[in-house]
């Protein structure tokens, strides 16, 4: 919810998903998210679950799932259909733990990046982004 409520406070237009959401309000966030009326969805692993969407280019991963089984549900969401598709997964040194144990069960390995410092700004020294 935190992560949602901060994309849209910068003019992100996104819906969020999780479990504490009415069952019909759901389907009407997913059906936004098809028609592609929405581009962002933000879900926990609870609402993540049973989500079958073609189309899908993209899954970011905001946090690493402690186990493996659960990186590749997650990830799974993306390059359906014989299509490619990227996860994208931002880890911190704690998360980093869980990283070799995601590579060996997903057959993988991963690409590290490491953010330039002045990208890594505290969010109030961040101005909202102005649609016009």
């Amino acid at each position: 919810a935190e992560l949602a409520e901060q994309l849209i406070s910068y003019g992100v237009d996104c819906e969020q998903l999780s479990g504490d959401i009415a069952q019909n309000k759901r389907i009407r966030i997913l059906d936004r998210f098809k028609s592609g009326e929405c581009k962002i969805v933000v879900a926990t692993d609870v609402a993540a679950r049973g989500i079958h969407v073609d189309g899908i280019s993209h899954v970011v991963n905001y946090d690493l799932p402690e186990q493996a089984e659960d990186y590749v549900h997650r990830i799974g969401r993306t390059g359906r259909a014989g299509k490619k598709g990227k996860a994208i997964s931002f880890v911190c040194e704690f998360g980093a733990y869980y990283l070799p144990a995601i590579e060996e069960y997903a057959g993988i390995k991963a690409v590290t990046v490491q953010p330039e410092e002045e990208a890594l700004v505290l969010p109030e020294r961040v101005k909202p982004l102005r649609h016009a």
